[in-house]
């Protein structure tokens, strides 16, 4: 599929080498955008949570890609939109990129993989790996670029969460909340929704994070109460039946 519709715009992903799927979804409706004034997507792929975080209200938003042809079908699809005015699609190292102001809320959904067996599509796998940007790199970064009491958020495998973790305390952040994404009701959780926020703006009362789970789909194609409540603003199969 080359275009995905959703309500209120389409996200074009001829170019891309990931495609939207249901997790991207569930997390770019989870996120806490709460109407923050500036957003920034690290990675932004096709621009669909930049795209998702304007249409829940953040006043501008900043995506960064790395692949040059992935930031080009995100200008594109942002430029169809009805947000165009207020995000901006940068092509480049998220290393080595600056910003006049901080960020309330960084999200990302970065490259998963690490120490993994690739396949021959390099553009794939700079996308899913983590070799371009590790784990450390990516907080290190956010943290620079967050305001004192903002909230980065981010799209994880289970299984690196105690790695992330590690660094996190490293670098004075911790995780505030946790929600493991279980795809079919009874199954496995295998991948994270967490937010991280500076330890020096967490209350000393606080102990441990917020641990929650989420079902996506009852049975098969048949989405939960909980993501139906969540998508139910942009897909196009809930504006049909609501």
């Amino acid at each position: 599929m080359s275009t995905f519709k959703l309500q209120q715009f389409s996200v074009r992903q001829r170019d891309n080498a990931m495609k939207v799927c249901t997790d991207s979804l569930i997390f770019g409706a989870l996120v806490p955008v709460n109407n923050v004034a500036r957003v920034l997507d690290i990675g932004g792929g096709t621009g669909l949570l930049c795209l998702m975080a304007a249409q829940r209200g953040a006043r501008h938003v900043t995506t960064v890609e790395l692949i040059e042809t992935s930031s080009q079908e995100a200008a594109y699809n942002v430029a169809q939109s009805p947000w165009h005015d207020c995000i901006d699609v940068i092509n480049c190292d998220i290393n080595h990129f600056t910003a006049q102001e901080p960020f309330d809320l960084i999200i990302s959904n970065p490259p998963f993989f690490d120490n993994h067996l690739k396949n021959d599509d390099k553009v794939r796998n700079t996308a899913r790996h983590t070799d371009t940007l590790s784990y450390r790199q990516l907080l290190e970064q956010a943290k620079s670029l967050l305001t004192p009491n903002g909230v980065i958020a981010l799209l994880l495998p289970i299984h690196s969460l105690h790695a992330i973790d590690d660094i996190a305390q490293s670098i004075d952040l911790v995780i505030s909340k946790q929600i493991d994404l279980v795809t079919t009701k009874g199954g496995t959780a295998k991948v994270a929704v967490i937010e991280l926020v500076s330890s020096l703006s967490v209350n000393e009362t606080i102990q441990s994070s917020v641990h929650s789970t989420l079902t996506v789909y009852d049975s098969h194609q048949q989405y939960s109460e909980q993501s139906t409540r969540l998508l139910q603003d942009f897909l196009l199969r809930f504006k049909q039946t609501l």
